[in-house]
């Protein structure tokens, strides 16, 4: 984790942050309001699990039901093609974003260092989530219990740890703002 988390540094520059804070932008403005349309076309507007906080296996079922067939196809679609890239995107951004504010703040042998991985994991939580309610709307009318038991809790913590990345973000942006204001001064004070 340790070796991962310091590749993540060193990889993470200033240029390539903002390149990803571009792409994140970018996808959002671009790639989500389509996807946004589409899914509440074949869902009926019920939403869709991963937005549909909290929802039960039973909930999951019913969407499943509810979707149709061809609802059911773009869904397994969309987790192929949209919710692989997202995931890469966001991950991407906090990673890089992250890592680089975080680099300039902390000693190199702090272990909250490590905190720079939290993003993979809320990667790791979606995918989870996605194969999960994927094998679900595959199955129908057939039940999958262990994947509808599993997808709730994965979307959860999924959206737990996307929220914990985001305010890390923040967190280290105001640290980095905090930690440039200090040398600043003791830059001017050793200047006089």
């Amino acid at each position: 984790m340790k070796r991962l988390s310091n590749w993540l540094y060193a990889f993470s520059g200033g240029k390539l942050a903002l390149g990803a804070l571009a792409v994140f932008l970018l996808f959002g403005a671009l790639v989500l309001p389509g996807q946004s349309a589409l899914a509440a076309q074949y869902s009926g507007g019920l939403g869709l699990p991963d937005t549909s906080l909290p929802y039960s296996s039973q909930d999951l079922n019913a969407m499943a039901e509810a979707y149709g067939e061809a609802g059911r196809e773009a869904y397994i679609r969309a987790r192929f093609t949209f919710d692989l890239a997202f995931p890469l995107v966001y991950t991407f951004f906090f990673i890089t974003s992250t890592s680089w504010l975080l680099g300039r703040t902390l000693p190199p042998a702090s272990p909250w260092r490590l905190l720079n991985l939290l993003p993979l994991a809320a990667m790791l939580l979606d995918f989870l989530e996605n194969t999960a309610t994927t094998v679900v709307m595959a199955r129908f009318p057939q039940p999958a219990p262990i994947a509808a038991l599993l997808a709730p809790p994965f979307s959860l913590l999924k959206w737990v740890l996307v929220g914990a990345s985001f305010l890390l973000l923040m967190g280290a942006g105001i640290a980095y703002l905090i930690h440039r204001k200090k040398l600043k001064e003791r830059l001017k004070i050793s200047h006089s």
